[in-house]
């Protein structure tokens, strides 16, 4: 393949560092799980604090502050693909890091964390990160390092999980790449009336391709053709127009129940349940996915943008007479809107009846969705992670919603 040039260039090293992180502990997570998502296991959110397991529960009965707030344990789990997101934002809510500390929170001499001087402005120059966010929903700083007003932690299973999870009280935020809608078969009205719909940033889902195949000369396909792998049609990569390769394919899909799965089967092949008679295995995890077309010759594969590499390699993809490349400066990018497999990315919250005019929401949810919906937060969680930032309109739309819990004197103008 030509040009790999997918990843954006302007990413630091700090984020590179950051997005590896995260990943490595998908990495672990996903290897105590077996091919169906398994019950995933705990992210690196939530190791940094002390004493808090989250065996008490999250309903706020072990105490809280003396705003009457509840600090008990934020848990979230679900979707792989959003797992970095909110890890990552997990494990900077826990670290509660001061403003002196640029790489991280805030600004000193060498530097300052992007959108700086908006959240400076806003009084976050006086706060530490977690307690900066949580103030705006009224609890307590802290104003300890290491120790934020509660503390967060991150699971790992899948999209359907998550949406089960949220759904049945068993978490606070449920992490899914697919509406809740298809995952757990609800109609719109259901799920407007079960779940506030947190939407943090969106993925140009790719399909990819491992290094022989791109080798061989496959740097692109129509939908039309990754229609006909994945319904049995096409079985050889010598089937496709123009490519010379004799080697079958290795179709690899994501766990039925997968945001992924379902993000896939709607817009590639029309509906949640389009059949999948091509599909010659299925993994829970991205993670899983991308190890597994690194290591088998023909693969081919749909997955989170975050987890494709030099040997899991995107491909450009013609919808309608229209390409749509993987470099972001191309004038049709699977980084556009317009882009055919573009999808949202969800942190599902239960609404709180006892709350109608917050939103919905307990304040604990609405502070920590909060920290997501800005530049700090759309460019070291969501672009940090290879992953696309909310467009302007849809950011401040999210914005508004989350601001209906926001105590009123700490909105910020």
């Amino acid at each position: 393949m030509s040009d790999r040039n997918w990843v954006d260039g302007g990413v630091s090293r700090r984020k590179v560092l950051i997005t590896c992180g995260a990943l490595g502990t998908a990495g672990l997570a996903g290897c105590s799980g077996g091919s169906d998502g398994g019950d995933g296991g705990s992210g690196d959110g939530g190791d940094s604090m002390d004493g808090s397991d989250g065996s008490d529960g999250s309903d706020g009965s072990d105490g809280g502050d003396s705003s009457g707030q509840s600090t008990s344990l934020l848990n979230a789990e679900g979707s792989s693909t959003v797992y970095p997101i909110s890890n990552t934002g997990s494990s900077y809510w826990n670290s509660n890091a001061p403003p002196s500390d640029g790489e991280y929170w805030g600004a000193n001499d060498e530097s300052s964390v992007p959108g700086w001087d908006e959240l400076a402005a806003d009084g976050a120059d006086d706060m530490l990160i977690a307690d900066y966010f949580a103030a705006k929903f009224g609890f307590e700083p802290t104003d300890q390092r290491s120790s934020p007003p509660f503390p967060t932690t991150v699971g790992l299973s899948h999209s359907g999980t998550g949406c089960e999870a949220v759904t049945d009280g068993l978490v606070d935020i449920g992490n899914s790449s697919g509406p809740i809608t298809a995952e757990l078969d609800w109609s719109d009205e259901k799920a407007q009336n079960t779940v506030v719909d947190n939407v943090v940033g969106r993925d140009g889902q790719p399909v990819v391709i491992s290094s022989d195949v791109a080798d061989a000369g496959v740097t692109q396909l129509t939908g039309e053709q990754i229609r006909q792998i994945y319904q049995d049609e096409i079985t050889n990569w010598n089937q496709i127009d123009g490519v010379d390769y004799d080697q079958e394919i290795y179709a690899i899909g994501r766990a039925e129940g997968s945001g992924t799965d379902t993000s896939f089967r709607l817009n590639m092949l029309g509906a949640a349940d389009a059949s999948m008679s091509g599909v010659d295995t299925r993994f829970g995890q991205n993670q899983q996915v991308a190890q597994a077309v690194g290591q088998n010759e023909g693969s081919i594969a749909y997955m989170a943008l975050a987890f494709t590499s030099e040997t899991v390699i995107p491909i450009s993809i013609e919808f309608d007479g229209t390409l749509y490349e993987t470099s972001r400066d191309a004038e049709n990018t699977i980084f556009d809107s317009s882009y055919p497999l573009n999808r949202d990315l969800h942190m599902y919250t239960l609404i709180e009846e006892s709350n109608p005019d917050g939103g919905g929401y307990d304040t604990r949810e609405a502070a920590f969705v909060n920290m997501f919906l800005n530049e700090f937060g759309q460019t070291v969680f969501v672009e940090g992670n290879n992953y696309i930032p909310l467009p302007t309109s849809d950011l401040e739309s999210m914005k508004e919603q989350v601001s209906s819990v926001a105590t009123e004197e700490l909105l910020s103008p």
